[in-house]
C-alpha cells in the first residue's frame, strides 16, 4: 500500500520548490517539481541515481569554456535547475561551438550550402514537448523547440514560419550559419559532384550521397558527423526524466529534408513514468520504426535500457533490405546509435556498430564504450 504523504514530506517538497524558484525555474517547472516531490512516497519509492547521458560529442566540445555538455547539464540539474533546462544548457555548448560541424552553428549544410537545423525536447513531469525543423538562421534550435513547448499549443514548427516564430520570440536571426570549416567542406563536396551530369533524379541523389561517403572514407568528415546530431537525456535524484535532441542533419541533404531528430518517438521519446531514449545516425532508418518510442515501451514492459535498445536495432537491421543500403556483407551500410535511461538511473548506449558515448554521474563525466549489435564497420567492403 502506498505510504501516506506526511506533513514532513510536504514541508520538504515546499522547500524544494522555493529553492527552485530562487534558482530561476519557471512557474511550470517549479510546479512539476512540487508535484514530483509530493507523490514521491506513493509512486517512486527510493531515490533515483542522477545521470546525464549523451552522444560522444557531449563530452568533447566546450565552446571555449572549461565544461562539456554533460558536465554542465549534470551540475545544473543536481543544483536544482529543472532537468530539461539543464539539458538544453548543456547542448547549447555544442550548438554554439563551430568545431562540431554536426550541430548548430557551423553544422554541415544542405546541398545548396544552407545550414538547416532540427531539434526537439520533451519534459517528462510536465508531459509536454516541442520541436522545430528546417530552421535557418538561429544557432540554438533546441531553445526554439523549448520556446514552442513553453509558449504554444503545438509540438512542431517548420521552415520559414519556424524562423518567423523565433524572430517574434526575440531570437537573433543570422543570414548564414556556415563557419569557414563547413563552407570549405561544402565546396569540396560540390567539386566532387556535378548534378548537371545526372539527368536521372535517382542517380543524382545517389551520386551526392556517395560523394559524401567518399569524404568520410578520406577522413575529411568525421563518421559521426555525416549524419550529425547530439542527443542528451537526464534523470534527477527525484526521478524527473527529460531529453533533448538537436542536429544540423544529414550532410549535403536535399533542402527541406527532415530526419528523425525533431520527431517525437524517433529522435527522442520521454515518458516521465518510465524513462527516455534518443538517437544519432541515419534518421530514415530510425523513422521507419519510431525506435525511441519502441525502446521506452520495452522498458515499460521491464526490459533494461540495453536490452530494449538492442531489440530496436534488430528491427532496423531486419527492415534494411534495399541493396544500396547494404555493404558487401549484406549488413546495413550505416550506423544508428541509441542512448537510453530509465527513471531509476540505469543507462546504456547501443549501436549497430561500435561507438562511444558520454555520461556524467556523481562520479564525474566519462566517455564509455557502448554495446554493438554487429561486428566490423558500416562500410566494410
Amino acid at each position: 500500500m502506498p505510504r501516506r504523504v506526511t506533513r514532513r514530506d510536504f514541508v520538504k517538497a515546499s522547500a524544494a520548490v522555493t529553492a527552485g524558484l530562487a534558482a530561476g525555474l519557471g512557474p511550470a517547472a517549479a510546479r512539476a517539481s512540487n508535484e514530483a516531490q509530493a507523490v514521491a512516497p506513493a509512486v517512486r519509492g527510493s531515490r533515483a541515481r542522477p545521470v546525464v547521458i549523451s552522444s560522444a560529442n557531449g563530452h568533447k566540445y566546450t565552446h571555449g569554456g572549461t565544461k562539456t555538455c554533460v558536465e554542465t547539464a549534470f551540475a545544473a540539474m543536481t543544483s536544482g535547475m529543472d532537468v530539461l533546462e539543464a539539458l538544453i544548457a548543456g547542448v547549447n555548448i555544442v550548438e554554439l561551438d563551430p568545431l562540431d560541424d554536426s550541430v548548430g552553428y557551423g553544422g554541415l549544410p544542405n546541398a545548396d550550402g544552407v545550414v538547416q537545423l532540427d531539434a526537439c525536447c520533451m519534459h517528462g513531469p510536465l508531459k509536454r514537448a516541442g520541436g522545430v525543423a528546417c530552421l535557418e538562421g538561429v544557432r540554438t534550435p533546441s531553445r526554439v523547440a523549448y520556446a514552442i513547448m513553453q509558449t504554444t499549443d503545438h509540438h512542431l514548427l517548420v521552415g520559414r514560419d519556424a524562423q518567423t516564430f523565433a524572430r517574434n520570440m526575440g531570437f537573433t536571426i543570422e543570414d548564414d550559419l556556415n563557419s569557414e570549416n563547413s563552407r570549405r567542406k561544402w565546396l569540396d563536396w560540390k567539386r566532387r559532384f556535378d548534378p548537371q551530369h545526372y539527368l536521372d533524379p535517382a542517380k543524382r541523389a545517389q551520386a551526392g550521397y556517395e560523394a559524401g561517403l567518399q569524404m568520410v572514407r578520406e577522413g575529411l568528415i568525421h563518421p559521426d558527423h555525416f549524419y550529425g546530431t547530439i542527443n542528451c537525456c537526464g534523470v534527477s535524484a527525484r526521478g524527473d526524466v527529460c531529453g533533448v535532441t538537436t542536429t544540423s542533419g544529414l550532410a549535403w541533404k536535399i533542402p527541406g529534408r527532415v530526419g528523425d531528430s525533431p520527431i517525437l518517438g524517433a529522435g527522442l521519446y520521454v515518458d516521465g513514468d518510465v524513462g527516455a531514449a534518443g538517437s544519432t545516425g541515419r534518421g530514415e532508418a530510425n523513422l521507419y520504426g519510431l525506435c525511441s518510442f519502441l525502446i521506452v515501451e520495452l522498458m515499460r514492459q521491464g526490459k533494461s535500457p540495453k536490452d530494449a535498445g538492442l531489440e530496436a536495432l534488430r528491427r532496423i537491421k531486419a527492415n534494411t533490405v534495399e541493396k544500396r543500403l547494404l555493404n558487401a556483407r549484406g549488413l546495413p551500410r550505416f550506423n544508428v546509435t541509441f542512448y537510453a535511461l530509465n527513471r531509476a538511473g540505469d543507462y546504456a548506449s547501443v549501436s549497430l556498430y561500435q561507438t562511444a558515448f558520454a555520461v556524467c554521474t556523481e562520479k564525474g563525466p566519462a566517455i564509455e564504450q557502448g554495446t554493438a549489435l554487429l561486428d566490423g564497420k558500416p562500410m566494410d567492403e
